[in-house]
């Protein structure tokens, strides 16, 4: 990939959601919700202090994350549907 997002924000592949429930049933297209985890693909600098200093991020590429529900925003980069969101969004690090 090409793109480098500025400052805090962070590019997202969402992971696939499961094709089915823990008992078996399969979950059609139209009923699945979207995931909200994902996998950190590129990351930006860093973000200023009021200092002007740079305070780098906390999370970084090949980090496995869970997101809010309606956080970021959709993409499509070189063919891939893709989230950029500020690393306020992030709710945490799936170790």
């Amino acid at each position: 990939m090409t793109f480098r997002p500025l400052h805090d924000r962070v590019v997202v592949r969402r992971l696939t959601a499961e094709e089915k429930t823990k008992g078996g049933i399969i979950i059609p297209d139209t009923a699945k919700e979207k995931p909200q985890e994902g996998e950190i693909v590129a990351v930006g600098s860093g973000a200023r202090d009021e200092a002007g200093k740079l305070v780098p991020l906390d999370v970084k590429a090949g980090d496995k994350i869970l997101f809010g529900k309606w956080s970021g925003t959709e993409v499509k980069i070189d063919g891939e549907e893709l989230l950029i969101m500020k690393e306020s969004d992030i709710l945490g690090i799936i170790a």
